[in-house]
């Protein structure tokens, strides 16, 4: 019997462009839902609130 493994996938990074820092800061202010941004953004959650830590902003908020 032959075994399997499951491929790894490829890391991909991206450089944050001031256009994206932008953004990130707009929507911040304007209380968008994390899990929106990243489905508009194409990053996971976890980028953007580790951006948003390094940044000094909030992301994030309860309404």
């Amino acid at each position: 019997m032959e075994r399997r493994v499951a491929k790894k996938k490829k890391l991909v990074r991206r450089e944050w462009t001031a256009a994206d820092i932008k953004g990130l800061k707009a929507h911040s202010k304007a209380r968008t839902p994390v899990a929106k941004i990243a489905k508009m953004t194409n990053r996971s959650e976890g980028a953007l609130l580790q951006k948003a830590i390094v940044l000094g902003i909030g992301l994030g908020h309860q309404r």
